[in-house]
């Protein structure tokens, strides 16, 4: 049995545009970002995998010759892949890992997705495997994140990490899983996360009520037309056939968001950053008013961003109610942009934002 000691990083991501439609089968255009989870693993002989966290006091135990229960915590995320691995019948080594992050937990930036394939992947290679598919990782991922614990999210958070390409972004259809990576060259402007330090817990949100009203107005529309997800729908549709004000209003976002994610790609693929920012701009206006997931916190980073010189778009990123919003910036003044938007934020809210840079990032893999 080997004790050397073997390196694996899962990135985060950073949703540039296309919120709430993975798991209406939109468009959506997530990058891989540098900020992730690190493990370090060490094989075992005892049929168990010991999980430690340096950001979690508890440690997870696994008995692969038991049963695997559902369970809260961070563990639980451990427990459903290794039992989704399991029942796809991958023969789990017995491992010792130990995990640590710079990717802030309940930040919008998929920490969770980011668990699931790293722990995932480590398995898989573990188990011997050389030519892991990343993307049935990613579907496995969030079957365990659907069925086992319990968030009715859509495929991109974990495709994003899985597939993730360096220095690009890409644009993924979460109905047929077709996506194209497009570069992402900024120039004199780049990317900054801002968290509102607002910290949101995504099963415990509002975000299964939100995929019941998108699902409320699916089925009304079905009722009229054959189609499969509300990413296919009409703004006619939408309009003129669903009867339920609050699910009409969902599906408006829905259209006209898709609608923004394909503008995107053509204002990246063509350098025109002022058209990004403008879209940025208004998909964080459509949160807000249509999908209603955004609140004050988030509100008052993205509304403040685009009034201080520099900044030539902002929105919230990820499920909302909390979490983080990315703003793209010129770079040159990008301090005088953080110093400025902290002050205005404290004053309103009463503490202060957190800031990361980044980069984009290949999806996980091992490390030497």
């Amino acid at each position: 049995m080997s004790s050397e000691i073997r390196k694996y990083f899962c990135p985060g991501r950073v949703c540039l545009i296309g919120e709430h439609l993975d798991y209406n089968g939109g468009f959506v255009m997530p990058a891989a970002i540098s900020l992730g989870i690190h493990a370090t693993v060490k094989s075992r002989s005892d049929n168990k995998i010991i999980c430690s966290s340096a950001q979690f006091s508890t440690t997870v135990e696994i008995d692969l010759t038991k049963p695997i229960e559902n369970e809260t915590g961070w563990g639980n995320y451990v427990k459903g892949v290794v039992k989704y691995l399991q029942d796809a019948g991958l023969k789990i080594p017995s491992l010792e890992i130990e995990f640590s992050a710079d990717l802030p937990s309940g930040a919008g930036l998929s920490s969770s997705a980011a668990l699931e394939v790293l722990v995932a992947y480590i398995l898989q290679k573990e188990a011997g495997l050389e030519n892991i598919d990343r993307i049935k990782t990613a579907l496995l991922c969030k079957e365990v994140e659907n069925d086992f614990v319990g968030v009715k999210c859509g495929i991109m958070d974990q495709f994003s990490v899985a597939t993730g390409k360096k220095e690009h972004a890409v644009i993924l259809n979460c109905e047929t899983l077709e996506h194209e990576f497009v570069p992402v060259i900024t120039g004199d402007y780049g990317f900054v996360i801002i968290n509102s330090n607002k910290r949101r817990e995504l099963a415990g949100s509002k975000f299964n009520e939100r995929k019941g009203e998108c699902e409320t107005a699916l089925n009304e529309i079905q009722k009229h037309k054959a189609i499969k997800s509300l990413g296919e729908a009409t703004k006619e549709d939408v309009l003129n056939l669903i009867k339920d004000k609050t699910a009409q209003k969902r599906a408006l976002h829905v259209f006209e968001e898709n609608q923004r994610v394909l503008l995107a790609g053509k204002a990246l693929k063509q350098g025109d950053l002022l058209q990004f920012g403008l879209l940025m701009n208004a998909s964080h206006q459509s949160l807000k008013n249509n999908y209603e997931v955004t609140g004050k916190e988030l509100d008052t980073i993205a509304e403040n961003a685009v009034t201080i010189e520099g900044c030539i778009g902002a929105r919230m990123t990820g499920a909302g109610f909390g979490g983080c919003s990315i703003a793209l910036v010129k770079k040159s003044d990008t301090i005088s942009f953080k110093d400025k938007l902290n002050k205005i934020y404290t004053s309103k809210i009463g503490y202060p934002l957190s800031f990361y840079e980044f980069e984009i990032s290949d999806g996980v893999g091992e490390k030497s």
